[in-house]
């Protein structure tokens, strides 16, 4: 009796036509899974990968789960040593710093020295120094005036005095940290998170 051959095996479902590959009728007792050619479901073969819905919701319940272990373990600390200090680097910090506190110094005494002369303190001042230092027989006291140049000039000197020995001993400083810090080990620090 002749046999012909219909082709592909197709579902009755309204609406969907699905195909069997080839290779899934050669086998016997094989199962392959209808890939729907329009509408309807596909179904999901073991093995195969998830659908990205799922997967981020996977990721999202580990990522919960970590910062749950995370939070229940409490801050990390970490135990650090001060091994060296850069004598270059200290040098130039230091230098930075006493020229801003130089600056600072001047403003500072400038405002002030004209804060108290638009008191009057500065010629009630010149007025009693030239009365301690006159003589009893009338003779004239020391001719001594506070003036701003006096003033600002003196604030000036002892800033730049300030400057240079504050980086000299900063950088110094450095030197002696680094000797003994090969000596006996440098300082250690024990850094934490913040507890939220």
């Amino acid at each position: 009796m002749p046999s012909f051959d219909s082709g592909p095996a197709q579902t009755s479902r309204p609406g969907t036509a699905s195909v069997i590959p080839p290779a899934a009728q050669a086998v016997p007792g094989s199962v392959a899974a209808a890939a729907p050619v329009s509408g309807g479901a596909a179904v999901q073969q073991p093995g195969s990968a998830a659908p990205p819905r799922v997967q981020v919701g996977e990721a999202v319940r580990s990522a919960r789960q970590t910062v749950s272990a995370a939070a229940s373990r409490g801050p990390r600390r970490a135990r650090l040593q001060l091994k060296k200090v850069d004598p270059w680097s200290v040098m130039k910090f230091s230098f930075a710093v006493s020229l801003v506190l130089f600056i600072a110094s001047i403003v500072a005494t400038s405002i002030l020295y004209m804060v108290l002369g638009a008191l009057g303190v500065w010629d009630s001042l010149n007025e009693t120094i030239s009365t301690v230092t006159a003589g009893q027989d009338g003779s004239q006291g020391v001719d001594l005036a506070i003036t701003a140049k006096m003033v600002i000039g003196g604030s000036a000197l002892l800033g730049a005095v300030n400057m240079v020995l504050f980086t000299a001993l900063a950088t110094l400083g450095a030197f002696i940290y680094n000797v003994c810090a090969d000596l006996v080990g440098g300082v250690e620090l024990t850094l934490a998170e913040r507890n939220q």
